[in-house]
């Protein structure tokens, strides 16, 4: 899809006219008239205001020029769900939002991040060995590991994850093994839905932002699961079976 068809759908879902939509971007409803004509394309600036208010990626405004891949750990990124934010909630076409979250990057160890990537690549078409092997051969090419002693820092999303370690051991829960490492989780995937004891149901999480957590097989054995989800702002703790199913809310404790 070209861009002007690609800014014409996006005006129109959004039940704008050409006046209204220049109206918000500051421009004229002829620049808006020559986009959608092909005439001409926004230029850098124009780009990013329209990534803003319609909440897409440059690279999809485009019409997806390009083939984007997260620098840190090589995933494509076909989907903008996908793409990470800045702090400011814009669009990093650079990592996917596993690796980089509201600002910040969320793996400073490549091992860990490999370790990650076995349990998610691995199947009956790819083995173990074959998953780490690629890896390997693949994060020294990608930029982020390239520029690690520039874009790093310097350890200190590494501490604050410590930090929170710490605190969920010491919370002491029953069942709970000690939990020794937390990956980037996006909220989407492990925003469950708890059953409060007046029968209402609901969600903690936001499903578009990215948490650090882990999963840990109860003490007690059995086919329940702890989870452990952490942010800046609170430390959740709950248990569940497979795939999510039939969870438990064992604790919320704002930080």
């Amino acid at each position: 899809m070209d861009t002007k068809d690609v800014i014409l759908e996006l005006r129109t879902k959004k039940g704008l006219s050409q006046d209204e939509l220049a109206e918000k971007l500051y421009v004229t409803r002829q620049a808006v008239s020559r986009w959608e004509n092909g005439e001409t394309i926004p230029n850098t600036e124009t780009l990013k205001l329209l990534s803003k208010f319609f909440d897409v990626s440059i690279n999809t405004l485009l019409g997806t020029p390009r083939k984007l891949i997260c620098q840190c750990c090589g995933m494509p990124l076909d989907d903008d769900a996908i793409i990470s934010r800045n702090y400011d909630g814009t669009f990093n076409e650079d990592y996917c939002k596993w690796c980089y979250a509201d600002g910040t990057y969320t793996y400073n160890d490549m091992d860990d991040l490999i370790e990650v990537c076995v349990k998610n690549m691995v199947s009956e078409n790819f083995t173990e060995e074959q998953v780490r092997s690629y890896m390997r051969d693949l994060l020294p090419q990608l930029d982020y590991w390239k520029r690690y002693d520039e874009l790093s820092d310097n350890g200190q999303f590494e501490e604050f994850k410590q930090q929170l370690i710490k605190e969920i051991n010491e919370l002491h829960i029953e069942g709970l093994p000690k939990v020794k490492k937390l990956n980037a989780l996006v909220g989407k995937y492990v925003n469950l839905e708890y059953m409060l004891p007046n029968g209402n149901l609901v969600k903690f999480l936001d499903d578009s932002k990215t948490y650090l957590g882990n999963q840990l097989e109860s003490e007690f054995g059995g086919e329940r699961y702890f989870g452990v989800i952490a942010n800046m702002d609170f430390l959740l703790v709950c248990t569940y079976e497979k795939d999510g199913l039939n969870p438990e809310f064992v604790l919320y404790k704002k930080r």
